[in-house]
């Protein structure tokens, strides 16, 4: 989880200014969590607290409206009677990993990651988004190798993940959508050979970075078993001290090393 939202900051530096390369500060001053992270820890919040996904993430997204949400997002936040909205939009997988990191089979990760979907995206690509992002996270966690994560993650989801981090960067471009999305990052962590790497690689394609690095981020974190101590002080630093209480909470709660 903490891998979700050191990938969110580092990334929301390039969200609008996308870069091509690896070679970029990890710690630039302009770096900032944003919706990313905020849903991120909705969804903590909710499973810490046993609650339900909708109600989290409205208590705990408002408390923070210039975060960056999407127009439709925001709409939807502060309505009276919100419904879902059959998005397919990457929000749906940029928020859901506690679920990998919290859930102990995969069918509760997939049942679990479509409920944190369809409070507002429950376009099929939008809850097939999240339940990928989400097992990702729990193969990782649970020892399966990286060609084991690719062949469940493809066999299921009919992703393709058999391109390389090379062939995608020269024609990719800023794309909100969960089909635009999941494949690259979850590619991105599959070539890594560190949580830094994968990140970096993340941010290399020069698309929604913030949303690519936050997904990438946490199947690395799971995968490699902790975030580097310097970029874990970079998490606390950037939140707040509300949001830090429940990452900090989760990760201990779930045994989530950091």
């Amino acid at each position: 989880m903490i891998g979700a939202i050191a990938g969110d900051i580092i990334g929301s530096v390039y969200e609008r200014r996308p870069i091509k390369h690896k070679d970029f500060p990890l710690f630039h001053p302009e770096g900032r969590f944003t919706d990313d992270s905020v849903l991120t820890i909705a969804i903590a919040k909710a499973i810490l607290e046993k609650k339900d996904y909708q109600d989290a993430v409205l208590t705990l997204g408002r408390l923070y409206p210039n975060a960056g949400y999407g127009g439709t997002f925001i709409q939807w936040l502060f309505s009276f009677d919100p419904a879902p909205y059959h998005s397919w939009g990457n929000g749906a997988a940029m928020r859901v990993s506690p679920v990998g990191f919290a859930f102990d089979t995969i069918q509760d990760v997939l049942n679990e990651a479509r409920k944190t979907a369809e409070i507002t995206h429950d376009h099929p690509e939008g809850i097939k988004g999240a339940q990928a992002a989400a097992l990702a996270v729990f193969l990782a966690r649970t020892g399966s190798s990286r060609d084991e994560i690719r062949k469940e993650i493809t066999d299921r989801f009919h992703y393709d993940l058999s391109r390389t981090v090379d062939q995608i960067r020269p024609a990719y471009s800023f794309d909100i959508s969960c089909q635009g999305t999941v494949p690259e990052a979850v590619i991105s962590f599959l070539e890594s050979e560190s949580y830094e790497d994968a990140v970096r690689l993340a941010v290399s394609l020069g698309g929604d970075s913030d949303t690519l690095a936050c997904i990438t981020g946490s199947i690395a974190h799971a995968y490699y078993g902790r975030v580097p101590d310097p970029i874990v002080q970079l998490v606390k630093t950037t939140l707040d001290e509300r949001l830090w209480t429940v990452t900090e909470t989760f990760c201990r709660v779930f045994h989530v090393k950091v």
